[in-house]
């Protein structure tokens, strides 16, 4: 996964990777994101790969970096929406969400477009920056 960040709170991730590609970067980047303080969202067009396996150590070190910021993740990450095109994949992805919404602590959310995956990604944020009533 890379993640360009130059559209803050719009923070857009691809999970394409070549050979060679430093996950520690990508790990670097999203900390990075998260010492903003501040809400955004991840928005991509690239499902990570089916046939993708990721090492043991891979796992690990993802596990144990997501345990370490699992507060912040819960608080400034507000979803990952995903842009799918397809109907049938987009169906297919669902029971894939509701376990990535257990391990990372924030929501996978699915979009046929572009267009529709900013729509609601501005619609999360202004929820995050409207103050709640007073009880």
């Amino acid at each position: 996964m890379s993640m360009n960040s130059s559209d803050f709170p719009f923070v857009w991730m691809s999970f394409s990777q070549e050979p060679g590609h430093d996950q520690e970067k990508d790990f670097e980047e999203f900390e990075a994101n998260l010492q903003r303080g501040k809400p955004f969202v991840i928005l991509t067009d690239t499902a990570p790969d089916e046939g993708h396996e990721h090492s043991p150590e891979d796992k690990k070190r993802t596990a144990l970096w997501m345990k370490k910021h699992k507060a912040e993740l819960r608080k400034q990450v507000l979803a990952t929406i995903l842009i799918e095109p397809s109907p049938a994949k987009r169906l297919g992805i669902k029971p894939f969400a509701v376990l990535f919404a257990k391990f990372w602590g924030y929501p996978l959310m699915l979009a046929a477009s572009r267009e529709e995956a900013m729509t609601i990604a501005r619609g999360l944020l202004s929820e995050q920056s409207t103050p709640s009533p007073a009880s």
